[in-house]
């Protein structure tokens, strides 16, 4: 049995003070294998929100791990934002923006960035992922330890999801999730859209499923403040979401998935260690 609590969107400058106070006790409260945050940490990547975002991720229990999102960059510096959109996040959480990985024995989670500095449309913050990135990671994930449970976590949903108030649009995300439903990953968790769903995705053998997360900021879409809790054993997958009911969180909707399984023996598994990939814990 394993526990991911899931968060995303902050978006620290307009975050429900209240609802993330909460979600910190929720969180010390519930232990877990894992705190994933799949970006939006800030809402327009000023010094003084990635310091309240830092001090937030700081407080929450060990071991965590988060992504960037699209609006993790410095929206009104032009130079860094063509130059290196990702410093800023970088320094604040200490984590990478690209190849992060995390690794125990019961999950393995991989980063991809879905987000972008700049791109060559009108509207900077649509996702767009690199095949090859995509590879790198559907590889990484395809060796991890037998009977893991496999996740992928990005920003942007790769497949549109039905009845989201906003839409991703990600360049090359039916193709990205095509591979890593090939490659075995179990979840591809994301947020951007601030509503929560977890929903097969019709490719491979259909046992890949996209969990998307609610926000905690007053960014609201239709839905309250919520995070999800995911927790899993041989056979399912369940997420609940974790919803705010105006002063606390309570569980709302759940979905209870079947796991794919892995026939792969541990003797012949492939080794997670392997030279040229990079294996990092989540600080």
């Amino acid at each position: 049995m394993g526990r991911i609590l899931q968060f995303s969107d902050i978006h620290f400058g307009c975050e429900h003070k209240q609802a993330c106070e909460a979600a910190l006790d929720y969180a010390h409260a519930n232990p877990s294998d894992l705190v994933l945050i799949t970006g939006d940490i800030t809402q327009q990547g000023l010094p003084d929100e990635f310091e309240a975002a830092a001090r937030w991720i700081d407080r929450m229990p060990d071991p965590r791990f988060v992504i960037v999102g699209n609006h993790d960059v410095p929206y009104w510096g032009l130079f860094a934002r063509l130059f290196h959109p990702w410093k800023a996040f970088e320094k604040a959480t200490g984590h990478p923006a690209h190849d992060h990985q995390f690794l125990s024995p019961g999950v393995m989670v991989r980063g991809v960035v879905t987000a972008r500095g700049w791109q060559a449309r009108a509207n900077w913050s649509k996702g767009v992922i690199d095949l090859a990135q995509t590879r790198k990671a559907a590889e990484a994930l395809r060796q991890a330890p037998v009977g893991a449970l496999r996740v992928l976590a990005c920003h942007h949903p790769l497949i549109e999801m039905i009845g989201t108030p906003m839409t991703g649009d990600v360049k090359r995300g039916d193709a990205a999730a095509l591979i890593f439903a090939e490659a075995g990953v179990d979840l591809i968790t994301t947020g951007h859209v601030h509503v929560p769903f977890a929903l097969p995705i019709a490719l491979g053998d259909r046992c890949s499923y996209a969990v998307g997360c609610g926000t905690l900021s007053h960014r609201e879409r239709g839905s309250p403040p919520s995070f999800n809790q995911i927790e899993w054993d041989a056979h399912h997958i369940t997420v609940t979401v974790v919803a705010w009911v105006g002063d606390r969180f309570e569980p709302s909707d759940v979905w209870k998935l079947a796991r794919r399984q892995d026939t792969r023996k541990l003797a012949t598994a492939p080794n997670p260690n392997a030279p040229g990939e990079r294996e990092m814990a989540a600080t």
